[in-house]
């Protein structure tokens, strides 16, 4: 497919949509699910996270998403179904994201809980974002 036909086939509605499950699944993910589990992980205080600039840290996560959603709209196309959306945005976790963070971890020698706390929430992201994608 080429690219005009491409974007040309990018239903917008379901695209920001899909961006802001991300966003919200996230903040779940990192907040009651597995925040201290990370916070501690990482070595980070309350204090280290307030320091953030909130504004900049949520603006850009919202953009990422965005362009993470926008992509894998473009790779599942205009025909995909639920089923496949989903499975497209779960196989796009596993086999793309996770892997790749693994082999960051492995050479950055961080642990196997942080691996998958990142791993898990960009699989659980990416499945929803395609499922919603693949449903619209």
């Amino acid at each position: 497919m080429e690219v005009t036909a491409a974007f040309s086939a990018i239903n917008w509605g379901s695209v920001l949509v899909a961006a802001i499950s991300s966003f919200l699944v996230g903040g779940i993910w990192y907040g009651p699910l597995f925040g201290r589990a990370w916070m501690k992980a990482f070595g980070f205080t309350e204090e280290d996270l307030k320091k953030r600039n909130m504004g900049k840290t949520f603006g850009l996560s919202l953009v990422l998403a965005f362009v993470a959603a926008l992509v894998l709209d473009m790779f599942i196309g205009a025909e995909a179904t639920l089923m496949f959306g989903l499975m497209a945005g779960f196989f796009a976790g596993i086999g793309w994201v996770a892997t790749f963070t693994g082999i960051q971890y492995v050479f950055e020698m961080k642990s196997l809980k942080i691996f998958l706390i990142s791993a898990g929430y960009s699989t659980v992201s990416l499945t929803l974002m395609g499922a919603i994608l693949g449903a619209w």
